[in-house]
């Protein structure tokens, strides 16, 4: 379970956004994403927006596969290989998690993406450790699936959706770009795109429920190689479909791409 990436920035701390003070023009052409100065690809669920969908570019190119999965690779490679021994395949994860900052930073690029690897792998790592279960390498990761599974549920039942609340922050109009809160949310004024925002982000709920689904009964019986597998294979696989479908549901054929009168919400 390679966490959908990043999966995301949260908003920071600000006024609660007002819709009465948002320009009109700032539901005029929800989908314009805002471009980084360097036109730097879209990554994680910040290809939702993009004009054109690119697997390669939403996880980071193979660079940002090898350092999503070699620690989980290795940790299963090892463990199988070392006898079922703990320990070795505890060292051999953390390393590679490590290794992947260490080459960002000698080669001074943006180490954020393998930063988030380590912090993951890292608390495997101690949880692991500390019990004696190899299987409890993988808890962490269960718990971040309920957690997303849990708000982004929520997103949907509050009407606040989760592809929505994504789409408006690196909007052209949310605060990341030139805009401001209030035109990051203003698209909760338009039913239309209220409607579409939360049919998009059911790929998320069902993405995180059915990891959970497979993989916590895995954990629970000890099966550690079948658990690390299944983690593997229900990570970046899965996470490419769920950003695929949902831009597809944003950006497809029933998405308009032409300004829209703002439609208030019931």
């Amino acid at each position: 379970m390679s966490e959908p990436t990043h999966p995301t920035d949260g908003p920071g701390v600000g006024r609660t956004p007002d819709l009465s003070d948002a320009p009109v023009d700032a539901v005029a052409d929800p989908l314009t994403v805002a471009a980084p100065a360097e036109e730097a690809p879209a990554r994680g669920v910040r290809a939702i927006g993009a004009e054109e969908f690119s697997a390669a570019d939403a996880v980071g190119g193979v660079r940002g596969v090898v350092e999503s999965v070699l620690p989980g690779v290795l940790f299963v490679v090892v463990y199988i290989a070392g006898g079922q021994r703990l320990a070795p395949a505890l060292v051999a994860a953390a390393g590679a998690a490590v290794l992947a900052v260490v080459a960002r930073l000698v080669q001074r690029q943006s180490p954020s993406q393998a930063f988030s690897g380590v912090l993951g792998v890292g608390i495997g790592v101690v949880w692991a450790w500390r019990t004696g279960r190899a299987e409890d390498y993988f808890v962490y990761g269960l718990w971040v699936n309920v957690a997303y599974l849990v708000g982004t549920l929520l997103s949907i039942v509050v009407r606040w959706p989760f592809v929505g609340l994504v789409m408006g922050l690196f909007s052209a109009q949310g605060p990341i770009a030139t805009g401001s809160w209030a035109g990051a949310v203003a698209w909760r004024r338009d039913r239309a795109l209220l409607r579409r925002y939360t049919w998009a982000t059911w790929p998320w709920v069902a993405m995180f429920a059915l990891r959970l689904l497979v993989q916590v009964p895995l954990y629970l019986a000890g099966q550690v190689v079948a658990l690390g597998t299944a983690k593997l294979a229900m990570g970046l696989p899965l996470t490419v479909i769920a950003l695929w479908i949902s831009w597809r549901l944003v950006r497809g054929p029933g998405g308009s791409r032409g300004p829209r009168a703002a439609r208030p919400a019931p």
